[in-house]
């Protein structure tokens, strides 16, 4: 039998609100998650700014799902409808329409840009180091999610660069052998890009992800809040603890970090409404001027490209030519050379690898690079999620590691925005050749990580946090 059930007693005269949060805490855990979460969270006391942009994440993901509600009340999921019902409907006849609409679209941008930051801070702090690993695995299928969400999402306004964008990378999976053109018609629903495709877009962008990104994020959050939250010096504050149990180093969220994140939360609206405002297609990067012409399948736009925050990995994509194939073949035979000379495995362990690369290479040969293209573009995202078993560097934080450490973080930052200005522009020889050399350093930088990070002359690093008041 169930314990017997116990009412919180408050004296009578206790305020209205006490009795009500009382009553609520009787029934339900409102209190408890509150101080689990958020309010009693002892986090460490050194963070920075680099430390906002999770919190900002929440924001607009929040933002996202209240303006796509309001969206959906006026959007019809018709291939004859769609079009005008995003540029006529919402945009001139729904009272404050084109805002709402402005908002979503801008949010999109602005939540990629939240998220690259974020991921970038876990990747200068080694945030995704023991035994923060699910929490980065976590964090890595939320960045997943949405990237599919937002390609659900980039068809509905039923533009031309919506419906081409569409056609060309659904059209990548019928590169893959044997399954790929079932495949691509099972995608789209029939055997072009049309009202089918539009349905189960819709669908999915509207109730299926978000429920599976709600779902991620909770789990990301408790996973962050049972082992705790890294620091700038990659110091595991619960290493030293006072009297009361809690870590010396850090302090209560709760109203410390809530004040912090309200300052961040002020400077991040004040840009996202001057963008909404005075610049919300950003100069054709957040929304592309060939979406205002109404999608037409027997009409080509000269240039077709994926929205800004997918066009780094659309860049190796396109890099993948039958020349650079052969480039491709030599790095696979200098790794695995590599990992014989170099590597701790066992023989069979080699051996493997050595078998492993004679496989790719003879499919390299064999298969068109177009195939190649696709296995490169899916491992520029997919590798990112590997992070904590490649860095082996016995310091978390960049600020321990030696400084040409800095230097290649900055020279992969620089490669990831070239791939990213370029996935924009019109495929030119020079261009190519340029996708070609960062998306080599793209790679070398992940696949090379268990040497250089544990190379060099390390900084000592201290018990506790390094923490100077202003």
């Amino acid at each position: 039998m169930g314990a017997a059930f116990k009412e919180t007693k408050l004296p009578a005269n206790a305020p209205a609100g006490h009795k009500a949060l009382a009553w609520i805490d009787d029934r339900f855990p409102l209190s408890k998650l509150w101080n689990d979460q958020w309010g009693k969270y002892y986090a460490p006391k050194n963070f920075n700014i680099w430390y906002l942009f999770g919190s900002l994440a929440m924001l607009i993901l929040v933002l996202q799902i209240v303006t796509g509600i309001f969206l959906t009340m006026h959007y019809k999921p018709d291939a004859a409808l769609a079009f005008n019902s995003v540029e006529m409907t919402i945009m001139r006849d729904v009272p404050w329409g084109w805002l709402v609409r402005y908002m979503h679209s801008t949010g999109a941008s602005a939540f990629f840009i939240v998220v690259y930051l974020h991921m970038t801070r876990g990747l200068l702090y080694g945030s995704y180091r023991k035994p923060r690993e699910l929490i980065w695995i976590f964090g890595f299928a939320i960045f997943l999610c949405l990237m599919a969400e937002a390609f659900f999402g980039y068809l509905l306004p039923w533009g031309q660069m919506s419906y081409w964008g569409a056609q060309v990378i659904v059209n990548l999976f019928g590169a893959i052998p044997v399954i790929g053109p079932d495949l691509s018609l099972w995608i789209r629903g029939d055997y072009v890009v049309s009202d089918a495709t539009l349905n189960r877009f819709f669908a999915f962008h509207v109730i299926a992800l978000p429920l599976v990104l709600l779902g991620l994020v909770a789990a990301h959050l408790i996973a962050l809040h049972e082992v705790g939250s890294n620091n700038p010096d990659g110091i595991e504050v619960k290493e030293h603890l006072g009297p009361d149990g809690h870590p010396l180093d850090a302090i209560p969220s709760h109203p410390y970090y809530s004040t912090k994140d309200l300052f961040g939360v002020s400077m991040f609206l004040l840009i996202f409404s001057a963008v909404v405002f005075f610049a919300p297609e950003m100069g054709g990067y957040f929304l592309e001027y060939n979406n205002f012409i109404p999608a037409d399948s027997m009409k080509t736009p000269p240039h077709i490209a994926p929205t800004w925050y997918f066009t780094p990995f659309y860049s190796v994509l396109r890099a993948t030519t039958a020349d650079f194939m052969y480039v491709v073949i030599a790095a696979v035979v200098l790794y695995v050379v590599f990992l014989w000379i170099k590597s701790r495995l066992s023989y069979k362990g080699k051996v493997a690898a050595a078998v492993i690369g004679l496989v790719l290479i003879i499919g390299m040969l064999t298969l068109e690079a177009k195939f190649w293209g696709v296995v490169l573009f899916g491992s520029s995202v997919v590798i990112i999620g590997a992070l904590p078993w490649l860095d082996h560097s016995p310091a978390r934080s960049i600020r321990y590691r030696p400084k040409w450490h800095m230097w290649l973080y900055v020279l992969f930052g620089l490669a990831f925005i070239a791939l990213g200005y370029l996935g924009t522009q019109l495929p030119t020889p020079a261009y190519t050749l340029v996708s070609q050399v960062c998306t080599l350093l793209y790679f070398s930088f992940f696949l090379l990580m268990p040497w250089w990070s544990a190379a060099g002359r390390f900084k000592p690093v201290p018990t506790r946090v390094t923490f100077h008041p202003h």
